[in-house]
Formats: structure tokens, sequence, C-alpha cells
């Protein structure tokens, strides 16, 4: 039949009409042809979801070309795009429940890369399939290790932890124990503990051993309910030896649809690294750490106001320190324990409350971080160029700063660093990080620091050499400080708590600080032979010996060790004046602190200093003084001995002065300028002529005037005048 159309002539309000209408009418057929060709585009894809919801079990695999089509096509997406939320649910759902068989299963595991979140639907009921049985256990391990992976983009929590103990029957299980205990840790409360998964855990520790995930979880579980788990627990367990990244390409995979999505989704996720595009190094260029966003558990949107009436306040509600004490006992944690290292008001209550729990859960993240990041990462060395790096390393070192301590995390992560650091990557980070290592037993910290260091030490620049010291230095100060404030007064026992717990005697402490001062002495020893007496590397090793002069009088530590030859002799002959001043300002506290010391010692017996470190401040005073003082450089009694054959060799007049007040390279300088400002008449007089007259005694004001305090607390302290009257001068030791 054939169309009718319309003859009559339009009015002119109906052309307006018209044209008015065919203008839109193009433009709405732009635009749906637009949306049909997305829609086009995406029906294909749709179709495949379908086609996975509705396929029949028993549907064979082999030569199924539909089958293959429709997943290629899923794959595609997934590793372009990432998966929705449905398709999600349709393909885990599919996989778990081997409608096809377990051909495929694997292969739509490996694909299930989410554009935003997990519906945790999805996940409680691929959970249950586990219980069926048919599963293959490689499936299982894989199922598990991709809800590890995808953990904090799960968009809740509340009902996998209402199938906790469905969850925690797998740990028989041998091959799933290490990853359902993983699981289990980020899973647990305190009303998940229940004595019988205690005894559980326990029998399997009989059965496979200390193995390190049934022991943190464990520790988790002592935390939570003390009274339950009487095993003891050790303090230094290797934090992250099982937490481990299960698979790298899920991740790595996930980062870059985050990436091209243009979401910031990957923050939620907390550990992630970005891949540049691929150039030809295939080492990876650039990284990507951020600290996830403070959020409620559930994920859900804070209120305005935080509510009395409910029984936890998250903390994403609260904006005040007011507020913060308001609900101090009422404080929901976090999902994702990382974001409490973003947030002033999350420090502040982990430093009031100290929950150990909670320390627990940050302790886990962050050594998960730590060790993902910058060890378990294959790039070897791929941080050099990366601001995300820094700022985490930056981040963590404020959080330590404000909480005054380090984490256990941290320090076993340093542990496994310093074996593989080059020294130059990260350096000012990973030295302070270093610096707050709580106290190493005497046992250990050979092993764990000094071997590492070492070889760091000797194979680097002096700049890394400075460094190093410096480090150390601000290590034994709060070494120091920490035992100035846990000292027990009655029986002379510490026990040093930071975040790292560590109960030790005061002889154990003793004996971490004697090997830490012999350590720096002998790296400073041997690095000022190195640097041929480098002066920074000398101010940075009196900085260390400045502590250490004082440990008995400032920190209350019985304890007193003198800087080794190597150290002392290379600082009296430096050349620059500052330096010797220092030297003789340490070698006066130290005679402070060994006469408190002596007096100390004769009221209780507990108390003793060796005799031979009298010996020792004895016979370097004497070397400062003869040298110094009375010019009798060179004597048999010295420790430099030089042959007469050889002096003579030198044609140095009265060599034995070389190194006094007045001749000393240091100070020759100030010599001459007051010999030319005290008799300018008699410029060409002989400078040691100062030392036989009364200027001599202005020689020394004189230099004392110029800032030398220390040459002049010294010099009270161990020259005397026989004659006072006596214009000539007649020291001698006091």
């Amino acid at each position: 039949m054939a169309t009718q159309l319309n003859l009559s002539e339009p009015s002119d309000s109906d052309q307006s009409s018209a044209s008015d209408q065919s203008v839109s009418s193009r433009s709405s057929s732009r635009v749906a042809e637009k949306k049909k060709g997305k829609s086009e585009a995406e029906e294909p894809f749709v179709l495949s979801i379908k086609y996975f919801s509705k396929v029949e079990a028993g549907t064979p695999v082999h030569g199924n070309d539909e089958v293959e089509r429709h997943l290629v096509l899923v794959e595609k997406v997934a590793y372009s795009k990432g998966l929705p939320p449905e398709a999600i649910s349709v393909m885990l759902e599919f996989a778990m429940s081997l409608r096809m068989g377990t051909v495929l299963c694997a292969r739509v595991l490996r694909c299930l890369i989410p554009a935003t979140v997990v519906p945790q639907e999805a996940v409680v009921r691929a959970v249950v399939w586990l219980g069926v049985g048919k599963i293959p256990m490689s499936t299982q391990v894989l199922f598990i290790k991709w809800v590890l992976t995808m953990f904090d983009m799960i968009d809740g929590k509340d009902q996998l932890r209402a199938i906790y103990g469905f969850i925690f029957s797998f740990v028989t299980e041998e091959n799933l124990c290490p990853f359902i205990c993983h699981l289990l840790y980020l899973l647990t409360r305190k009303e998940s503990v229940r004595v019988f998964r205690v005894r559980k855990l326990l029998e399997l520790q009989s059965k496979l051993g200390r193995q390190p995930f049934l022991m943190h979880l464990l520790s988790l579980y002592k935390v939570l309910c003390p009274e339950l788990v009487t095993l003891s627990i050790p303090s230094r367990m290797r934090v992250c030896s099982w937490v481990r990244n299960h698979n790298s390409t899920w991740k790595s995979t996930l980062i870059g649809v985050q990436k091209r999505n243009g979401s910031q989704a990957a923050s939620s996720i907390g550990l992630a690294f970005t891949i540049k595009d691929k150039a030809s190094s295939r080492k990876r260029k650039h990284t990507h750490l951020q600290l996830p966003a403070l959020s409620s558990v559930v994920n859900k949107q804070p209120q305005s106001e935080p509510s009395s009436s409910r029984k936890l306040v998250p903390l994403v509600q609260l904006h005040s320190f007011a507020q913060l004490l308001e609900n101090m006992h009422h404080i929901e944690l976090p999902a994702q324990m990382g974001s409490l290292l973003g947030s002033s008001l999350a420090l502040q209550y982990l430093d009031f409350v100290q929950d150990e729990s909670a320390l627990l859960r940050l302790n886990f993240w962050l050594g998960y971080a730590l060790y993902e990041e910058f060890l378990f990462c294959g790039d070897g060395g791929g941080f050099q160029n990366s601001d995300e790096a820094l700022q985490f390393l930056n981040k963590l070192l404020s959080t330590e700063n404000f909480l005054q301590g380090g984490f256990t995390s941290s320090e076993a992560f340093l542990y496994k660093f310093l074996t593989v650091w080059d020294g130059s990557l990260l350096r000012p980070q990973i030295l302070a990080l270093l610096s707050n290592i709580p106290v190493v037993p005497s046992s250990q910290i050979g092993r764990l620091l000094f071997e590492p260091l070492m070889q760091l030490f000797f194979t680097s620049s002096v700049f890394f050499k400075c460094g190093l010291v410096e480090c150390l230095n601000s290590m034994l100060l709060k070494w120091l400080t920490w035992h100035s404030v846990y000292a027990l007064e009655d029986d002379l026992d510490i026990s040093l708590k930071s975040y790292t717990s560590i109960n030790m005697t005061l002889s154990g402490f003793k004996d971490s600080v004697m090997d830490l001062v012999h350590f720096v002495g002998q790296l400073a020893s041997v690095g000022l032979q190195l640097e041929g007496c480098h002066s920074l590397l000398l101010s940075f090793t009196l900085d260390f010996y400045e502590t250490v002069c004082d440990m008995f009088l400032k920190y209350g530590l019985p304890l007193v060790v003198m800087p080794p030859p190597g150290v002392f002799y290379p600082t009296l002959f430096a050349t620059d004046p500052i330096s010797v001043d220092r030297l003789a300002y340490i070698m006066y506290r130290y005679k402070v602190n060994l006469a408190s010391a002596k007096s100390q010692e004769k009221l209780t017996e507990a108390f003793h200093i060796s005799s031979q470190t009298f010996h020792e401040f004895n016979h370097y005073v004497v070397v400062m003084v003869n040298s110094l003082w009375n010019s009798r450089m060179f004597k048999p009694d010295m420790d430099l001995k030089l042959s007469e054959e050889l002096l003579l060799k030198s044609s140095v007049p009265q060599h034995w002065t070389s190194f006094d007040l007045i001749h000393h390279p240091a100070f020759m300088s100030y010599a001459i300028d007051f010999h030319q400002k005290c008799w300018p008449e008699r410029k060409d007089m002989d400078l040691s002529s100062i030392k036989d007259s009364k200027p001599w005694i202005w020689y020394l004001e004189y230099l004392f005037t110029q800032g030398y305090d220390g040459f002049k607390l010294f010099f009270q302290s161990n020259i005397s005048q026989k004659s006072p009257a006596d214009d000539e001068q007649d020291e001698s030791l006091s």
C-alpha cells in the first residue's frame, strides 16, 4: 500500500514550525546515531555477560566456538576498561559453580578486574561454593588469592565477617591455610576470637611448626583476647614474610585500568603502583604509593555530625580534637588501616589510647606496603625518581616522629632492605627510618645492622659516611632517651617499650650501647684514614662522641666508653682549631662524668666503671697536656713513637714543640696575630718567647676570647700552678 502524502499548502506558521522540527530532528538524529553506535559497540559485551549468566550446566567446552568468542570479548573489556560490578557477579558465579567444568575456572578468575568495586554478595556466594568440594585445590587457592588482592575494593565486609566461622573451617587444608590465615587476619574482630579456634590454630602449629601465617593470626588473637591465648608470641617476628603480593599481574592490570578510567578508586587499594607506557626498557619506570582515604568499615557516606546515640563512631566523622575526646572510647577504626597515617586525629587516637589491635593492624598494612613496593618489586630500583615513594616515606617518618617510636614492620623491612640497598636510593629517608630503630639485642645487632652498614660505609662517598654517622648518633640519642625515661631506679632494670615492645635488663642494654659505640669508633677510625681526615666527617664523628661522653650524667646510664686512638689522634692533630677545641671539651665532659661515676661507685656496689676506662682517660689527658701545654711531643710514653733518626731527618727545629698551642698548625695563625698585636715593634721576635714570659697567660686569654671555651674548661680542670705569684709558668698536671 502506497504511503499517503499531505499535499495541502502549509501556512507561514506551519512552515516555521516545520523548519524548527527539521532542525531538532536532525540534531536528535545525530544524538541517536551516537547512542546507537555506542550501544552497538557495547551490545556484544552485554550479550556475552548474558550468555555466561544463562549458560546451562553440562555445556561442553571443547569445540564450542561460541563460549570462546564470548570469553575473549569479556577478557578484552576486563583488561582494557575493567568489569562493572554486575559482570563481576556473573563471571564469578559462572567460574565457581563449575557449570562448564573446571577448564575455564582459572582463566575466568584471572580476568576478574573490577572497574569500580567488587560486590560483597558475589564474594560471599563464591566462598560458599568452596564448600561444595568439586572445585580443584589449585582453583580454590587462586580464588582466595584474588579475594586478598581485591580485598580493599570489596564494597563491604559485614557479610564476610558474618561467615567468619565458615571461612575458618578451611584452615585445615594445608594448601589453603596460608591464604585463609591472611584473609582471617583481615576480617578478625574481638568477637571472632573463640577458644575452639585458638585450639585449632595451636593444633595446626604443632603439626606444621611455627609458621608465620599461624603466628601472626595467633598474635592478633592474643592482642584482642589475651586471656584465651597463653602462647608466647615473639616480639620480633618477621612481619611480612607471608604477605607477598599474591598475583602482581592482577595488581598491575588493576592499576592500569583505574588510570585509564581516570578513577580515584586505585587509591583505595592502598598499595598501588602505576606503570607508565613501556619504552625500550622492561623495568618499571614509575611507582604509585598513596595513602588510602580515611573511610568507614562499611564504606558508607559519613553523616554530617557524629551521632552520640551510636555505639561506635567512625573516625571519618570526627573533624576536631574536641570531638575526638568526646568519642575517645567509641571509635570505629577505618577499613584500611593505612589511612591512619594521613590523619592527625587518628594519630592522636593511636598515641593516647595505645590500642594494640590497631597498632598490630597498622603494622600489618605498613609491612605489606614496604615489602611489596620496595623489596618484592622486580625492577631493581625503580624508585629513584618516584615522588610518590618519597612522599610515602616522609609521611611514615612524620608519623614515627609524632608517635616517638618506630614500627616493627618498618624495622623488619629495614633489616631486609639494607642487604640490597645501594646507599643512594632515598638516602635521607632510609637513614632517618634507620635512626628510629629501637634497641637491638647485642646478640643480633651485628648480623642485622653492623654487617650491611659496614659494607655500605666503606664503598660509599664521604657524604654517605657523614650521613651514616649522623644517623647512628641519632639512634644512640633515642636509645639513651628511652633508657632515661623507662629506667627503674630500684633494681636497675629497664623495660624499653615503644611501638616495638622490647624487654631487656640493664646489662643487656649496656651491651647493645657499647657495641654501637665501638662500631661507630671502628667506622670513624678507618673512615678518617680513607678520607684524609676529612673535616666534615670529623665534625660528625665529634658530634657522636659529644653524646657518648655524657651518657652517665645526662641519661643516667652507668657506662663510659672512650674514643679509640683512630679518632683521638686525628682530632688532636687536625688542621682546624674548632675540632681540637671540641676534643678538649669532650675530654672535659669525660672527666666530669668519670668523677661523678667514681663518687657514685663508692655508694653502691652494683655500680662499677672499669679501671681500664680510667687508664685510657688519664693517658689521653697526659698526651693532650704534653702536646698542647708542656711542649713534650713524641716522648717515649706516648702512643706516637718516632725514631730519633727520623726526627733528625725532618730538619724541624725543636720538634717537641711542634704541636703546642703556639706552633700547632690549627693555632699558628692565632699566635702570629697575637704576636703582631702585642709587640708591633718587635715583629721579628721568635714566637717561642711567648711561652717563656708572662704573655703566655695573655695568649691563652686571647684564645678564650675567640670562643674556644673547650680549651678553657679543659685547662682549668687539668692544669694548676705550683707558684701563682711567679711570673714564669711552672705548670704541671693537677
